[in-house]
């Protein structure tokens, strides 16, 4: 039996999916399964992940049901004592699983080990840090303030927290890995490697779509959490509300910048700063990034051809 099953979901994944799988094969600790839960891609997924022969290595396929729905399905076929998420985009480092299984084995108490995190581009170039937090024990009132995990392709978890917590919630369409960190939080303890282990690739697809669904789905994360947790005092949940749209505000201004996404940072910042009045502290920074975005959108228009110019 594996020590550790690692699962990596994927629909139509055809341009990162051969990285990916090669940056968990090419892992130090190597006692592994990897399971790639084929959530019914048709492109040419399939065929690049069969192409790569590697003993410890399952395909395992289905209709398409999205991405909580595909973790769920890794969970039930893992073996391994513990268990890791990697979406088909991401990358590990060599030493990730290593230092992580190493972590909680040396912390019996705890049921969950995260590493630091760095965002990059589709050419796997640094484009920002991630949250860089080291947070150890109970973490439940610093995770209401924000997913320091940065991402579903951080964490190692001990497989058998899984039967009591549940998995991942199927009805969420965006922040589920978020809300299952916050109910492991209820009742598990953390442990943090401080390092950086995880390679978060960013996307520029449907940003506005993607931030209009990530702050509602966000919000009934946060409101279940509230319910469970119902001696959290109203401060601490506008604070960790103000926190979430300073997040939201900064996220629209990633990518290719447009007036579209200016107005949405501009929004979200106004919504964190009625929530908690200190968030006025990092409008300087944002500022900065919103006449950063400004200067780009006008050079776009500078040099936009002229389509009534014929040749």
């Amino acid at each position: 039996m594996p020590a550790v099953s690692i699962v990596i979901p994927v629909y139509n994944g055809e341009k990162t999916i051969e990285a990916t799988i090669a940056s968990v094969l090419a892992q130090s600790f190597e006692d592994f399964e990897l399971l790639i839960i084929n959530d019914g891609s048709n492109d040419s997924t399939l065929e690049i992940v069969n192409s790569i022969a590697d003993a410890r290595l399952q395909v395992l396929s289905y209709p398409n049901v999205g991405l909580a729905a595909s973790r769920n399905r890794g969970i039930r076929a893992a073996v391994g004592e513990f268990i890791s998420f990697i979406d088909a985009d991401d990358l590990w480092t060599p030493d990730k699983l290593l230092t992580q299984v190493e972590a909680l084995r040396q912390n019996p108490q705890a049921a969950l080990v995260y590493s630091w995190t760095d965002c990059v581009n589709d050419r796997g170039r640094v484009e920002r840090r991630g949250s860089y937090i080291t947070a150890e024990g109970n973490v439940y009132a610093q995770l209401l303030l924000g997913n320091f995990l940065d991402s579903g392709s951080n964490a190692l978890v001990r497989r058998e927290v899984f039967e009591t917590t549940g998995g991942f919630d199927e009805s969420l369409k965006a922040a589920e890995d978020w809300d299952m960190f916050l109910r492991l939080a209820r009742s598990c303890e953390f442990v943090c490697v401080s390092k950086v282990q995880v390679l978060y690739r960013l996307s520029n697809q449907s940003m506005s779509a993607n931030l209009d669904r990530q702050e509602q789905e966000s919000l009934k994360v946060l409101q279940r959490a509230y319910a469970a947790c119902p001696n959290l005092s109203v401060s601490v949940r506008h604070q960790s509300l103000g926190s979430f749209y300073r997040y939201l505000s900064f996220k629209a201004l990633e990518g290719t910048p447009d007036r579209k996404n200016g107005f949405a940072a501009l929004r979200y910042l106004g919504r964190s700063v009625r929530h908690h009045p200190s968030q006025i502290r990092p409008v300087r920074l944002f500022l900065s990034q919103l006449a950063q975005a400004r200067h780009a959108i006008l050079r776009r228009q500078h040099y936009q051809p002229d389509s009534n110019i014929s040749g």
